[in-house]
């Protein structure tokens, strides 16, 4: 799975996700987005299986950012979570 999370500062006011933006990171594989942010940072998270997160600027394109005004993060370790059961099947 292709993952990359794109930071911006916050007070960008451009920074969409229409649909012409939806459709242009639909045809690089992006399958998944979502938006974070607080005060002074949003972050955008872009997933897919057939998203390829090691060439970001056509993402960066399709959201109306520039490599300079840009922070893109790839993701080191990816991994699902699952409750461990003790004592017969009971979570202590």
């Amino acid at each position: 799975m292709g993952l990359l999370v794109v930071l911006v500062p916050a007070d960008r006011d451009d920074l969409t996700l229409g649909p012409p933006a939806v459709e242009a990171l639909a045809r690089l594989g992006v399958t998944s987005v979502a938006l974070a942010r607080d005060d002074r940072t949003a972050a955008v998270i872009l997933e897919g299986w057939a998203f390829d997160p090691g060439r970001p600027h056509a993402a960066l394109a399709a959201l109306g950012a520039t490599p300079g005004e840009a922070q893109t993060l790839q993701p080191i370790v990816q991994m699902a979570v699952t409750a461990a059961a003790s004592k017969g099947g009971v979570l202590e």
